[in-house]
C-alpha cells in the first residue's frame, strides 16, 4: 500500500502538494479530494503525530473566548461543533462541563449564567444540551469530591468530547477514499521551483526505506502546526509567524477520581482555567499553557508541569490528594498560535491565518481542532484562487460537502445515537465470543467500521484476544491498523491507534512484543527492525515520564 504510494508520488502531478498530516492538513486534503482534485499529503511522522493527538480532546466553542469579545470565533466554533456531531457521530460525543462558582471567584454564578445564554445564542440554541445552574447542594451531590467551602453555585453547560487522533486519521481515510495521495514518513527536504521561482513541488524523503522523491504539483500548502516557521524556511521564509504554546495533561485511574461531568477549574496560584474530564477508566487533567522555543519532535511534560496540574486537582477535590505515583502517564503538545507582541499566553488568539508568500507558497496557521473543517476548506479555496492566477484551474471541481458527507466510521451509524445498539450488532457478529467491553470500545472508536474488525478477526479467532488483560483492545486492532490505517510503526499503534500509551497502567509496555511481533508478521520486518521498533516505542514512554526525574 505504502509503496503504491510512493510510486504515485513520483510519477503523478497534483494540483495540490500538502505538506503535514495534522488535522488542518487532514481536513485540507479532504476537502481538496472532495472537490475533484489532485491531491498529495505528506508527513515526516505519523498521522496526527504533533498536536493533533496530544490536545485536550475537545469539540468546544470557546466559552472563555466571549471574555475577550471574539465573539465571531465562538459562533464558527458552536457551528461547527454541531457539524462534527453529525458527520462523526461515533467520534464527537456530548460532555457535561461543570463551572463550580466559590466566593472570591473573578467571575460570579450570575455573570457565567449570562454568558452561558449567550454561549447558546451563539449555537442557536442547538447546543446538546442548554445549561443549567446547580445549587451548592446539587453540585456536591452530583460531584461528591468537589470542594464545598465556600461553594455558591456550578453553572453546568454542554460541549463535547473526542478522540483527536482518530479524527485526524477518519478524515485522512476519507481524503484517501476519494483519490488522496496520502503518505507518511516522507519529510520535505526542499522545495522545488520553476523558472520564474514559483515554487512548483518539493523532494521528499523516504525516513523509513531511504531515497528521495520528487513531487509535482501546481500549488503547495504548509499545514506543519509547530514547524510551521521552519517549513517557511524552505522557501522565502519571513518574519517569524508563530508563537507556540506547550499544553501538558496529566492521566490518572478514574478510580482515583471519579467524575461524572468535566469539571472547570480556575488555578489557585494564577487563575488560569483548565479542566478535570472523566476519560472512560481513566481521568485527565490539563492543560498548562506556556511558552516553548525547544524542538517541537522532543515536547514533553516536566516536574513544574505536573505539579501545577496536580495542585489544581488537589485544590478542588482536597478529599483526593493525587501524588506523583497516581499519575499514568503525561502527554505535551504545542499549539501553534499566531505570535502576538506583548500579549500572555492564554491571551494569544485562536484565530487562524492565511499567508501566501512570493513564492507561492500557502501557510495556514493558528486556529483550533474544533474549527479544521472549515480551515481545510478556506485553505483549498485559496490554492484554487492561486491556481487561476495562472491559468490551471482544474475542470470539473464539484461541491465537497465535507460538512454533509459522514466519516468513514460514520457510514450507516444509527439516526438516533444508539451506541449500546451498536455494540450489540458486533457481539452479534462476532457469535458472542467478543465481551461487552471490547464490542462498545470497537463501537465507540471505529463506528460502523467496527462490524468490518469484527469480520476480519472471526477468520482468525486468535486476533479476539485482548492487548492487555482487562483492557478492551484486541489484537485485531493491530491487523486492521496495518491493512486499513496506514499505521507503520509499533508507536503509531500504540500512541494513535489504541491509546494503549495514554491509557493502559503500564503504558502498553506488557504489550509491546506482542504487537511488534505481529507487525513483523504483516510487514515482513527483519529481527533488528522489529527490535528497533520496540526500542522506539520504549523511548516514547520514557520522554512522558521524564519529569518524574526532572
Amino acid at each position: 500500500m505504502r509503496a503504491d504510494d510512493l510510486e504515485r508520488l513520483g510519477t503523478e502531478h497534483f494540483d495540490v502538494l500538502i505538506i503535514g498530516c495534522g488535522i488542518t492538513g487532514a481536513g485540507a486534503a479532504r476537502d481538496a479530494a472532495r472537490r475533484g482534485l489532485k491531491v498529495a499529503c505528506v508527513d515526516m511522522n505519523d498521522v496526527a503525530f504533533g498536536t493533533s493527538s496530544r490536545s485536550s480532546k475537545l469539540i468546544h466553542g470557546g466559552l472563555r473566548y466571549l471574555e475577550q469579545y471574539e465573539f465571531s470565533l465562538v459562533f464558527e466554533a458552536v457551528s461547527e461543533r454541531k457539524t462534527l456531531q453529525n458527520i462523526a457521530p461515533h467520534l464527537v460525543n456530548p460532555l457535561g462541563f461543570m463551572f463550580p462558582i466559590y466566593s472570591g471567584s473573578r467571575v460570579g454564578v450570575n455573570t457565567l449564567r449570562a454568558g452561558l445564554w449567550v454561549y447558546d445564542g451563539l449555537s442557536l440554541f442547538r447546543s446538546p444540551k442548554l445549561h443549567e445552574t446547580l445549587s451548592p447542594r446539587e453540585a456536591t451531590k452530583v460531584e461528591p469530591l468537589l470542594q464545598p467551602q465556600n461553594l455558591k453555585g456550578a453553572p453546568l453547560y454542554y460541549d463535547c468530547a473526542t478522540d483527536d487522533a482518530r479524527l485526524t486519521l477518519e478524515t485522512v481515510l476519507d481524503a484517501r477514499l476519494n483519490g488522496a495521495c496520502v503518505v507518511t514518513y516522507g519529510k520535505v527536504s526542499a522545495l522545488e521551483r520553476d523558472d520564474s521561482g514559483r515554487i512548483c513541488g518539493a523532494f521528499i524523503q523516504d525516513v523509513l526505506e531511504g531515497g528521495t522523491i520528487q513531487v509535482r504539483a501546481r500549488t503547495v500548502v504548509n499545514a506543519t502546526g509547530p514547524w510551521t516557521d521552519r517549513t517557511r524556511a524552505l522557501g522565502a521564509g519571513g518574519p517569524q509567524l508563530l508563537a507556540p504554546t506547550k499544553g501538558v495533561h496529566i492521566v490518572v485511574p478514574g478510580s482515583r477520581l471519579p467524575l461524572r461531568y468535566a469539571v472547570v477549574c480556575n488555578h489557585p496560584v494564577d487563575r488560569r482555567v483548565l479542566f478535570a474530564i472523566p476519560w472512560g477508566t481513566e481521568t485527565y487533567i490539563g492543560t498548562t499553557d506556556t511558552y516553548f522555543e525547544g524542538d517541537p519532535a522532543d515536547v514533553a511534560a516536566d516536574r513544574s508541569d505536573v505539579e501545577y496540574l496536580l495542585g489544581a486537582a488537589n485544590a478542588y477535590f482536597p478529599s483526593v490528594q493525587l501524588v506523583d505515583e497516581d499519575v499514568i502517564c503525561t502527554w505535551a503538545g504545542l499549539r501553534p498560535l499566531i505570535r502576538q507582541e506583548g500579549a500572555s499566553e492564554s491571551s494569544v488568539s485562536r484565530e487562524h491565518e492565511i499567508h501566501i508568500g512570493p513564492d507561492g507558497l500557502i501557510t495556514i496557521a493558528g486556529g483550533k481542532l474544533t474549527t479544521y473543517r472549515r480551515m481545510g476548506g478556506e485553505v483549498v479555496s485559496k490554492a484554487m484562487q492561486l491556481m487561476a492566477l495562472t491559468g490551471e484551474v482544474p475542470q470539473h471541481v464539484r461541491d465537497p460537502k465535507t460538512g454533509r458527507e459522514p466519516l468513514p466510521g460514520a457510514v450507516g451509524w444509527p439516526e438516533d445515537d444508539d451506541h449500546d445498539g451498536v455494540a450489540v450488532q458486533i457481539i452479534d457478529l462476532s457469535g458472542g465470543r467478543l465481551p461487552p467491553d471490547c464490542a462498545r470500545h470497537l463501537g465507540d472508536r471505529y463506528g460502523m467500521r467496527g462490524l468490518d474488525i469484527v469480520r476480519q478477526a472471526m477468520k482468525d479467532q486468535r486476533l479476539l484476544a485482548r492487548l492487555v488483560p482487562e483492557r478492551p483492545e484486541i489484537l485485531a486492532l493491530v491487523d486492521w491498523a496495518v491493512k486499513m490505517e496506514i499505521a507503520e510503526t509499533v508507536t503509531d499503534v500504540m500512541v494513535r491507534r489504541t491509546q494503549l500509551y495514554f491509557r493502559d497502567m503500564d503504558q502498553g509496555l506488557g504489550a509491546v512484543d506482542a504487537i511488534a511481533d505481529r507487525m513483523q508478521e504483516l510487514l515482513g520486518w527483519d529481527e533488528q527492525r522489529k527490535i528497533n521498533e520496540i526500542l522506539a516505542y520504549q523511548a516514547e514512554v520514557a520522554r512522558s515520564r521524564r519529569w518524574r526525574s526532572s
